[in-house]
């Protein structure tokens, strides 16, 4: 198998720690983000590997993350957008956005669209951490995209999901004959430190004993995100589709199947981002 650079984010634990560690075994070039340092270079000492510290809360981590990595990494083939989390009460960044759809959504596209340049000339593919908590919660509204009208943690997460699955199909749909490949993905439900910081029922369900022996191990779901990362898109798995267990999902949200819904959050995260309209 030819080796790839890979850089994915939130790979200081969980998932992203675990596919890091499955993938340098394999022979490619892992890059490590992660928001805490500690857990990071822990990660990136373990295996000899480039690493980069930033907080998607702050999207200004984000700009100085995509210039590193532009200047550190001329290729990449595939950008593994892991990073996010459910949290607890409404909290507001320093960049005026939720919390959860900042992290979840809005860092990510921006890191993606930061690197558009380097991901259309190495012809890579992106990959976005999903949930099929994405078809539970509640739909996409434009005129409150964050949910500032009616938040709970659950729907706010579920929203951003479902954001990660329309941002792979629009995606897809802009960059694919430029050779960009796009997937997203349901890792199933994790034992991990996933919902560790959001003091609500979630926190309390993935903290129970029992509830984590059904749960699968981040050694077994960072498998998904391996198979995604090492195939060769139109061979292995085709772009612009959103995965489950390695097969395209058969129940997903309604609003995944309106391509006008995909655009529209597009040309809003531009806005919101400030970003020329593409």
């Amino acid at each position: 198998m030819e080796a790839k650079t890979i850089v994915i984010t939130g790979a200081s634990d969980g998932v992203g720690a675990e596919a890091v560690r499955q993938l340098h075994h394999h022979g490619h070039q892992v890059v490590v983000v992660g928001r805490s340092a500690g857990k990071t270079n822990a990660v990136g000492d373990e295996l000899g590997a480039d690493r980069h510290i930033a907080d998607f809360s702050r999207l200004a981590d984000v700009r100085r993350l995509a210039a590193d990595l532009r200047a550190a990494h001329p290729r990449i083939d595939v950008l593994a957008n892991n990073a996010g989390g459910i949290f607890g009460d409404r909290i507001r960044t320093g960049d005026g956005f939720d919390l959860t759809f900042q992290v979840n959504h809005l860092a990510p596209f921006l890191l993606t669209h930061l690197l558009l340049d380097t991901l259309t000339t190495s012809r890579a593919s992106v990959i976005q951490t999903s949930s099929a908590g994405a078809r539970l919660f509640d739909n996409i509204t434009f005129d409150d995209l964050a949910h500032d009208r009616d938040f709970t943690p659950q729907r706010a997460y579920g929203t951003a999901k479902l954001d990660n699955i329309l941002f792979t199909q629009e995606l897809h749909r802009r960059f694919h004959d430029q050779g960009i490949s796009a997937a997203a993905f349901h890792p199933g439900t994790v034992a991990s430190n996933f919902a560790s910081s959001s003091g609500n029922f979630v926190q309390r369900l993935y903290g129970s004993r029992l509830t984590r022996l059904l749960m699968t191990t981040p050694q077994k779901a960072a498998g998904q995100l391996v198979w995604l990362a090492e195939g060769r898109p139109g061979t292995d798995w085709e772009s612009g589709v959103y995965y489950e267990r390695r097969k395209p999902a058969k129940r997903t949200h309604p609003q995944t199947r309106d391509s006008n819904v995909a655009r529209q959050l597009w040309d809003e995260s531009e806005r919101m981002l400030k970003l020329p309209k593409g």
